[in-house]
């Protein structure tokens, strides 16, 4: 079973990032063929300084390689190291109804916040299709949000096979139920383009000073207070597992507590959590040629695995005469 996934290079890996797709794709790296690439194309609908974007793209890198993503089991690259997903990109558009962009969530939801719009905002999930088809994905682990986007890959790739034959796979989605959409600090889903993110990196009193800002309830102390639908929960509750999620869930109960205690339990938790992926990324940062050398290898990789497909694609579409 092929597994994949991508991520923005667009700023700072948040909580959201990493419970939603990259531990899934770590986690995948166990028993299946794992692709993971950093979508540095696509973040060109929100970066537009061409220093910044490659910054990020190296940062980006630095960040997967600490979090897990291992080169030896995981192909791992740059998208525009596989410049063929650009060649689908525009094969597909042909297969693409205006009207099922026009339907798309995340234009919508993003416009509606004020994001410009254009075209590459506007036909993101066609480059995110041919991501996926061009290396035949079976699973594609994403968030809550991003569900659409594999259902309209689906949808694209139906309509291609049924001019062409059975040439691209059918992907599937995977959402992890119980982190399906990672909250932010104000409750909503946790997205960079939001402002609400708690980052993954970074120095330990700046994380504490932003969970600090997570919205809670106005509740007395000595109360006891609901869990549930409590932000700070949701949070902490991504960290814990067994008797110490329960026992967290019994000091709401039991009240004496005010949520400034929950919160700074869940910057030492967090803290905690990552102490070792600090200390990879520490490692990674001072050796950046490494980092490059491992994604130059990841696209050497991947070019081979994709070209075969493209062929077939340029041989049924014409393009190859």
């Amino acid at each position: 079973m092929r597994v994949f996934t991508g991520i923005q290079p667009s700023g700072d890996l948040h909580i959201g990032n990493y419970f939603g797709s990259i531990k899934q794709m770590v986690d995948a790296q166990k028993d299946s063929e794992t692709f993971a690439f950093i979508a540095n194309y696509h973040a060109q609908t929100s970066v537009n300084d061409g220093k910044r974007l490659a910054e990020l793209t190296m940062q980006c890198a630095t960040d997967f390689l600490a979090l897990g993503i291992d080169p030896n089991k995981s192909t791992f690259w740059v998208q525009s190291d596989v410049k063929e997903v650009l060649e689908l990109y525009w094969v597909l558009s042909s297969f693409t109804p205006m009207g099922l962009l026009e339907r798309a969530h995340s234009y919508k939801d993003k416009t509606a916040r004020g994001q410009a719009t254009n075209h590459s905002l506007f036909s993101y999930p066609v480059l995110m299709a041919a991501d996926i088809l061009l290396f035949s994905s079976d699973v594609v682990p994403v968030g809550k949000d991003q569900i659409q986007h594999v259902e309209i890959a689906r949808d694209i790739a139906t309509k291609f096979n049924n001019q062409y034959g059975d040439i691209l796979v059918m992907p599937e989605f995977r959402v992890q139920e119980d982190v399906q959409t990672v909250p932010g600090i104000d409750g909503q889903k946790m997205s960079k383009s939001y402002g609400n993110i708690v980052n993954i990196f970074g120095e330990e009193k700046a994380q504490m000073k932003t969970i600090k800002k997570i919205v809670t309830e106005n509740v007395a102390m000595e109360e006891p207070k609901e869990f549930e639908n409590c932000n700070v929960y949701n949070m902490a509750k991504l960290f814990l597992e067994g008797d110490n999620l329960i026992a967290l869930q019994n000091r709401y109960k039991n009240g004496g507590e005010g949520h400034g205690h929950f919160k700074i339990y869940l910057g030492e938790v967090m803290w905690e959590y990552f102490r070792e992926y600090r200390e990879k990324r520490a490692y990674y940062e001072k050796n950046q040629d490494e980092v490059r050398e491992i994604l130059n290898m990841g696209a050497v990789k991947a070019r081979e695995v994709s070209m075969p497909m493209i062929e077939k694609i340029r041989s049924a579409t014409g393009i190859k005469y």
